[in-house]
């Protein structure tokens, strides 16, 4: 039926806040400045000025200023004395590619402009997906502060030519001498690189090879290998679940990779078999924001009933013990056994014993979604040998170590430990892309090229490969991985042509080579055999049991952050400035800690008159190491007596002043465990944190129609009329009857059906919240960076924002109003204190309206309406009176209150000449005091349809996108041509489930959302 949830954004609005109220209402969250050039009352009283000269004054400033806005910087171009063959000035160029950066494996699509790589892209034919972080991943490659120039030597430059020859001699020496040589690398998941690492240590059978992964799954491939015998992570097919529970894993981010793009497929609502998901989890993470059920359960408490929940299901008796939600893991239980080889279970500990009997659960299920046959090779890090590897180093068992792209003095909680046995050690080499803190702690720093500077394969899955190209001519003096150790092998011979020959005799099978490298990956048909070994999970159980220390203390879950993960790209200003899809905060971690615990303590996060936000510090400790001055968030749906903590944040060597936010969580991160138990907190009194956080600027939170959402049951009753249940259009009064609002119209109509129509539709069930689109829209669009003083007070830049919105459900409003619940309280009968609310995310940008109230309102015409249904901003013909951020009730307009390129102020990409580089030329890059918002890239559309005019053919079907949505690695966003009845964005916009955001104002967008449904009965 219709649905009462109320929607709300932040903690703040569940109070009665008047400073929320009015926040809600304002057009920009901070106040004019009148004061500064008006002067004070008395001032203005006594002033002599007469109107005539004031209006004189006026109308020459104005005239002024308007002169100034006018002025653009002269930028001079240099032409082609001779032109490249292949390219053509001002068409791109796009290269088939992949990324394997040690936390991050995807395939995907490059675009270049003249050379430059301006645009990540997922390769869609090859299944590829990508997150916030591959986006951002071009930005990387400009980063002239952190990255790694030139070959150094106790920090002094040295020759290429020369380090390989001390280097070569050192290794000998060792070799000679027997002495072990650590060569300490991420999971390369890279067949021809670990081929060459196996031809190294042929050379030097003294060398040790020892992986692994900042953020640690390494409990996962153990319990892997243990049964499996091969070490990987199994790989999930959840498009075929229909039901899935987790525990504590956030498989929608980085949990072995992340699996959005099957999980959304499972999740639409039209397959007829909509899976059902619950998340027993501490934290909020973006995966349990999206199940259908959430169950508040303490890390201790999951691993008890992830037991119960085996023995529920075999009938056995493992060791347990009860939790406080076991009825909740009686009923998913049931569900599971219901769905049978379409139910999967997961868990996010990385505990080897764990992961076993989730594993066993999975197989008393003969689970079709758990996949050992095809297993995922990009987590393979393995701790143990890695603990083994540091204690030698202290003991002066190793005569020499290697690292490649890892920062272990940064990210390990035993950094300390590693730094000492460095310095024991006759030879340190850090081959890195960065020069971070362990670059700087050994002998030689050897700068690797970027990924789009190189040659390279991956295999994510088995069977299934992918090629890596460069896209650029290398920009510092550097050289690839793979080069370094075949020469210091003896072996001559140049990577490409290594790889050539690999691909030729191992991957192919008489292929073309060409072709391989055209399509960026390769599939190898077949399905590799598995055994399977005999496990004793009684054995498992207990060890589980004994290692599991809930009780006294706190319970502190170390997670990882979808915009920076583990920290590689802390220096990328994109994802700092990119919002934590749940928290809305940026340029920080923080503990994050329940409602109920923050009243104990009297944490507060107090909302300012200018929208930003306060919170208290702590100091905790954990296994007797302190870390002060954490910032502390509350947030909704915590589980009381555990508290959350990104890691990634922190890195101090050679970032850049304003990159340097947060602390430094790896400290905390004992033997890579994400869960620690006997935390200890303490409120520091006196200092107050000030967070950039948007959660509660730009709001529309409060008013009608911004959200809809159905459960399963209802949309598949056919016997409700969604007009009239849980779809229900705006409705007006004319001539004395209800009709829809769509269907009076005081505007002349416009005939739309000749030539192009614009519209993008947005599946609020598919979308997750993962931010891939916003960053996809700052490199399309040269979005610029404001850094967190500005976003703060609410001048970020975002042209496509996401909103999360919490809700609660009641009988009726009508009922709280005659209870006496108003403002405030209204909210605290909706949801008993907040404590386990749902969450909907919804990403907005300029809806494109037909009867776009901006476009009224604007003096000079700056902001019009354009025949293909975008509305379209000039400029160079706006003079910032932002009256069209006044009259747009989405609030998606941002003002240009400074110039942020060439401004040391905003020291950011924009500020050099490298960073310059990532700028696409088919936008322009904005001047102070204009307004921007999303231009539904109609560079994008343009190109496309001059692309088929010059072919002479008509546009083709699906052939029409824009950043977001060919970014979206769910499907969530479909863009497309509304006249062109076979593009499938024409048959969404008269979907059942479509609808406008703010119907009732009937601003007639082109933008059309799809009720969120949720798969709450179980149907």
């Amino acid at each position: 039926m219709a649905s009462n949830k109320k929607y709300w954004q932040s903690v703040a609005e569940l109070e009665d806040s008047s400073i929320v109220e009015t926040l809600s209402k304002n057009e920009f969250v901070e106040e004019i400045p009148t004061d500064e050039f008006l002067g004070d009352k008395e001032t203005l009283e006594n002033s002599s000025t007469s109107r005539r000269d004031f209006l004189k004054y006026v109308g020459f400033t104005t005239a002024a200023a308007s002169l100034a806005a006018c002025e653009g910087p002269v930028r001079k171009s240099i032409p082609y004395v001779v032109k490249p063959d292949d390219t053509i000035v001002g068409v791109a160029d796009w290269y088939a590619s992949s990324i394997a950066n040690g936390q991050d494996f995807a395939n995907i699509l490059v675009k270049t402009r003249e050379g430059r790589p301006i645009l990540v892209m997922p390769n869609k034919e090859a299944g590829g997906v990508t997150n916030a972080r591959v986006q951002a991943s071009v930005l990387s490659l400009y980063d002239n502060q952190l990255r790694l120039k030139e070959p150094k030597k106790d920090g002094q430059p040295i020759t290429w030519g020369n380090a390989h020859k001390q280097i070569g001699e050192k290794l000998n020496e060792l070799k000679t001498n027997n002495e072990t040589v650590i060569l300490l690398t991420g999971t390369l998941a890279s067949p021809s690189t670990e081929q060459i690492v196996s031809e190294f240590i042929t050379a030097y059978p003294n060398v040790k090879h020892v992986s692994y992964d900042a953020i640690s799954e390494s409990g996962a491939a153990d319990a892997f290998e243990a049964v499996f015998g091969t070490r990987a992570v199994p790989n999930y097919h959840f498009d075929k679940a229909e039901a899935i529970v987790s525990f504590g894993a956030d498989f929608l981010v980085d949990w072995h990779g992340g699996f959005e793009k099957g999980y959304a497929v499972s999740r639409d609502p039209n397959s007829g078999h909509m899976s059902h998901h619950v998340q027993f989890e501490a934290n909020m993470s973006l995966t349990g924001a999206n199940a259908d059920k959430r169950v508040v359960t303490k890390a201790s408490d999951q691993v008890f009933a992830l037991i119960n929940l085996y023995n529920a299901i075999t009938g056995s008796s493992l060791p347990s013990k009860s939790t406080p939600v076991d009825a909740e893991v009686k009923i998913a239980a049931a569900a599971l056994k219901k769905a049978g080889s379409k139910a999967v279970v997961v868990t996010g500990s990385n505990d080897k014993n764990a992961q076993l009997i989730a594993f066993a659960i999975n197989d008393a299920l003969q689970s079709e979604v758990f996949d050992a046959s095809n297993p995922l090779h990009i987590r393979k890090g393995n701790d143990a040998e890695l603990a083994q590897a540091i204690a030698d180093m202290k003991a002066g068992k190793v005569g020499g170590i290697i690292t490649y792209n890892v920062d272990p003095v940064y990210n390990l909680a035993s950094s300390a430990d590693f730094a000492e046995g460095l310095k024991k050690v006759k030879l340190s080499a850090a081959i890195t892309l960065q020069d971070d803190a362990t670059a700087n702690a050994t002998q030689y720093a050897l700068p690797i090229s970027h990924y789009l500077e190189s040659w390279g394969d991956v295999m994510i899955t088995e069977g299934h490969y992918g090629l890596m190209q460069p896209t650029i001519q290398k920009l510092f003096n550097t050289e690839q991985f793979q080069d370094i150790l075949l020469k210091w092998s003896g072996n001559s011979t140049a990577y490409y042509d290594y790889l050539k020959a690999f691909w030729s005799a191992n991957v192919l099978g008489g292929q073309s080579w060409n072709q391989a490298l055209h399509d960026g990956f390769f599939k190898k048909e077949g399905t590799a055999e598995v055994s399977k070994a005999t496990v004793d999970l009684a054995a498992a159980a207990s060890a589980l049991r004994s290692a599991t220390k809930g009780g006294d203390g706190f319970e502190l879950v170390l997670y990882s952050s979808t915009g920076l993960g583990d920290g590689k790209e802390a220096n990328n200003p994109w994802l700092q400035e990119f919002p934590d899809p749940i928290t809305r905060a940026s340029w920080d971690n923080y503990l994050t800690v329940s409602i109920s615990d923050a009243d104990k303590f009297g944490f507060k996060n107090p909302v300012k008159d200018n929208g930003a936000i306060n919170g208290n510090y702590v100091k905790i400790t954990v296994n007797g190491v302190t870390i002060e001055n954490i910032p502390v968030m509350i947030q909704p749906g915590q589980a009381p007596g555990t508290v959350g903590l990104a890691l990634g944040y922190g890195r101090k060597t050679n970032l850049k002043d304003e990159m340097q936010v947060g602390v430094n969580a790896y400290a905390l991160y004992a033997n890579g465990n994400n869960v620690q138990y006997g935390v200890t907190i303490e409120k520091t009194s006196g200092a107050v944190h000030e967070f950039a956080c948007i959660q509660v600027q730009k709001t529309i939170a409060g008013r009608h129609d911004i959200l809809k959402e159905v459960s399963l049951k209802d949309y598949n009753d056919h016997s409700l009329d969604p007009k009239h249940t849980w779809n229900k259009p705006a409705m007006v009064s004319y001539d004395h009857q209800e009709v829809e609002a769509k269907s009076i119209d005081l505007w002349d109509t416009h005939d739309r059906s000749l030539g192009h129509h614009f519209n993008l539709s947005i599946d609020l069930s598919s979308c997750t919240g993962c931010g891939a689109c916003v960053i996809a829209c700052h490199a399309e669009n040269n979005v610029p960076v404001v850094g967190k003083k500005e976003m703060r007070v609410g001048r970020d830049m975002h042209w496509l924002r996401i909103d999360r919105y919490y809700s609660s459900e009641i009988e009726t409003r009508e009922e709280a109003l005659e209870a006496g619940k108003r403002g405030g309280e209204l909210f605290r009968v909706l949801e008993t204190s907040a404590e386990n609310p749902s969450v909907t995310f919804q990403p907005m940008m300029c809806q494109h309206c037909n009867h776009a109230p901006c476009e009224t309102v604007c003096p000079v015409a700056a902001t019009t309406h354009g025949r293909q249904g975008q509305n379209q901003m000039t400029y160079n013909r706006c003079v910032g009176t932002r009256y069209c951020a006044n009259n747009c009730p989405y609030r998606v307009r941002r003002f240009n209150w400074f110039n942020y390129a060439d401004n040391n102020e905003f020291d950011f990409n924009m500020n050099n000449e490298y960073g310059k580089m990532v700028l696409n030329p088919d936008v322009v890059v904005r001047s102070r005091g204009v307004m921007e918002k999303c231009s539904m890239c109609i560079q994008m559309t343009q190109a496309t349809i001059l692309k088929a005019k010059r072919e002479g053919r008509p546009v083709e079907k699906g052939e029409f996108a824009t950043a977001c949505s060919e970014a979206c690695t769910t499907g969530a966003m479909v863009f497309g041509d509304v006249n062109n009845k076979e593009d499938k964005v024409a048959e969404l916009v008269d979907d059942k489930r479509a609808f406008h955001v703010l119907d009732y104002i009937q601003t007639k967008p082109n933008v059309v959302y799809q009720v969120k449904v949720r798969n709450t009965n179980e149907a």
